[in-house]
């Protein structure tokens, strides 16, 4: 079996605040007293999305995204072609011809990645790829940092530079060397490989389901993110061979297929949204995640980790009904 994972956001975040000064003595005797006007509470992440405006979101594009269903029901994976242009062109071949519907979720090993895929160890017994599907692609491991949407966070990282937002994917970047890279947050979605950095065809993908394991970042190559479904891929019962692989075929998790939603009548595709990441909404919800004064809260955190951003999901509001003439 290719690839066992090794044990293995351009504008900047401004946070207000008031400086009260101490009147001389002279003048606090002669100037009147004046009450400090009472401050507002920031608004909770809820108040925030329950205020947003349609232009706060965004649809998600059918041509990038992929739909695998399984008996329990449906992932939603949005694919980012502009950081692994090579392999999500692969992927698109692969789903198109058909390649995993009947396979099967091979690995899911515990705090770290559910992998599906060609379960088959035999290289000659694996299924062929379909029509238009390369067999070997180019690491995808980073891109260049410029010219792409990036929206930072205000807080340090250990494993880059820079880290934020771009397109709703989360990045690092770094400037010195001119990379962006898909960070290993959960929800994300890579290509198997195996030692050599160019050995991945696309075919065997995982999602990681666990604590972020940031020390692949730049490592893999990146297709994209859960958008939906996330809890049919991490709740998974735990393979007990080495590394999560399932030790019986019976154990394995069936594949009813993988489609890209641009193959389906509209009509068959969900209609979802996903919230930008490039707004002074977005913004605001990044500070009420980072410090949270919520009535449970009683000391703000001050900080807030890259894949700790929530990027909310919902189904598009219904268009309002036509006015009667």
């Amino acid at each position: 079996m290719r690839f066992r994972p090794a044990t293995l956001l351009p504008a900047a975040f401004a946070f207000a605040c008031t400086v009260c000064a101490t009147a001389p003595a002279a003048l606090a005797q002669t100037a009147p007293a004046q009450s400090a006007p009472a401050a507002s509470k920031p608004r909770t992440m809820q108040e925030i999305l329950d205020a947003s405006k349609p232009s706060d979101w965004r649809a998600l594009d059918p041509a990038r995204t992929l739909y695998l269903d399984l008996d329990a029901g449906r992932v939603v994976i949005e694919l980012a072609p502009a950081f692994a242009p090579a392999h999500v062109a692969n992927v698109r071949a692969l789903a198109r011809g058909g390649y995993w519907n009947g396979l099967s979720i091979n690995r899911v090993q515990d705090n770290f990645v559910t992998q599906w895929g060609d379960p088959s160890e035999d290289e000659k017994a694996r299924r062929p790829l379909p029509k238009g599907a390369k067999a070997k692609l180019p690491a995808e491991f980073t891109r260049s940092e410029r010219n792409i949407p990036f929206t930072p966070l205000p807080d340090a990282d250990g494993w880059a530079r820079q880290v934020g937002f771009s397109d709703g994917f989360p990045v690092g970047v770094d400037t010195r060397d001119d990379t962006a890279w898909i960070a290993h947050c959960y929800g994300a979605v890579g290509a198997g490989r195996g030692n050599d950095a160019d050995s991945s065809d696309g075919s065997e993908l995982y999602v990681v389901i666990g604590q972020s394991p940031r020390q692949l970042d730049r490592n893999m190559s990146m297709v994209g993110r859960v958008v939906q479904g996330m809890e049919l891929l991490s709740a998974l019962p735990r393979g007990t061979g080495p590394l999560g692989f399932y030790e019986r075929p019976e154990q394995r998790v069936a594949i009813r297929s993988a489609r890209m939603a641009s193959d389906l009548k509209p009509a068959e595709r969900l209609n979802l949204q996903v919230l930008r990441t490039d707004t002074p909404l977005f913004t605001e919800l990044v500070e009420a995640r980072r410090n949270r004064r919520d009535d449970f809260y009683k000391r703000p955190a001050g900080h807030i980790d890259l894949c700790n951003v929530p990027l909310p999901v919902r189904e598009a509001p219904a268009a309002a009904a036509k006015p009667k003439r």
